[in-house]
């Protein structure tokens, strides 16, 4: 037992040492650390791209969420403030999906105090490749003079990318031919773009796409105003997609025509990707 005499220092050492301190700690780079298993930290950038506002600044209740895409399922780390100054009681975060997506947790009542904020952690588990919406809204019960009653707070819907889950993957051209015949699901897009040049334009589908093109360089070669090529990638569930580009400059404007088929087994990766393109096609960006 150390006795300690007021105004003189204690300089004898301690049983233990002190645990160290660690300056410059970033909390960002520990949870993708956790996040991805140790693999490379995404970037600051990339990071705020999966953060999606919920609610509006002016609204009792802020709350936004970091969306984490794994492989067969979905993370969503809300964090909830209470901007009021009443006390939130029975407040309940409400989702729910539309398309192949299913919630694996029933929804917990909270109290929050003023200026309280709170995370709340909702999987989702990913049944098949599609484009999928969570919804939902807060409840909860002001405790203050002036709001007895429930309150709901609707949220911004949050849209699941399909790009998450296709990758692209080696296919030869008689397997390409023997499913593009098999498949009955088929979406025909209209090339609407300002870019000019075939090839460019190709790239650009290609990179929006995250297909891989099965075409080889020597055939898509050359300075002709027309080019066809086949692109093919692979879902995490087995799935796969097919997609033929064959387009053409005019020369009375310059301007890229032609037509983007996307062939898969099932209708929600067609769908999909034809929501993809036709969103991403305008421009290089």
């Amino acid at each position: 037992m150390a006795i300690l005499v007021v105004g003189q220092p204690d300089v004898r050492e301690l049983p233990f040492p002190p645990p160290p301190i660690h300056l410059n700690t970033n909390p960002f780079k520990q949870s993708a650390d956790v996040l991805k298993g140790g693999e490379e930290t995404e970037d600051f950038a990339e990071r705020l791209k999966r953060v999606t506002q919920l609610t509006g600044l002016s609204d009792p209740v802020y709350a936004e969420a970091f969306v984490t895409v794994h492989q067969y399922d979905i993370v969503l780390d809300v964090t909830i403030v209470n901007q009021s100054a009443e006390t939130m009681a029975n407040l309940c975060l409400e989702l729910a999906t539309v398309g192949d997506l299913k919630l694996c947790e029933r929804p917990q009542s909270y109290t929050l105090a003023p200026g309280e904020s709170r995370s709340v952690r909702a999987n989702i588990k990913v049944a098949s490749t599609e484009t999928g919406i969570v919804f939902g809204s807060i409840v909860y019960d002001a405790t203050g003079p002036l709001n007895a009653d429930r309150t709901c707070i609707v949220l911004h819907d949050i849209h699941i990318d399909i790009m998450d889950y296709i990758s692209p993957a080696p296919c030869t051209d008689l397997f390409f031919r023997a499913m593009w015949a098999e498949f009955e699901w088929e979406n025909k897009v209209a090339v609407n773009t300002e870019i000019t040049d075939v090839s460019e334009f190709l790239a650009h589908v290609v990179k929006s796409t995250n297909m891989r093109c099965l075409t080889p360089p020597s055939a898509l070669g050359g300075s002709s105003g027309f080019l066809a090529a086949n692109l093919y990638a692979r879902s995490n569930f087995g799935e796969d997609a097919l997609v033929n580009v064959s387009i053409e400059r005019r020369q009375a404007d310059g301007k890229i025509m032609g037509y983007i088929r996307i062939r898969s087994k099932t209708q929600g990766i067609a769908l999909s990707l034809g929501d993809k393109i036709t969103l991403k096609q305008k421009g290089a960006n």
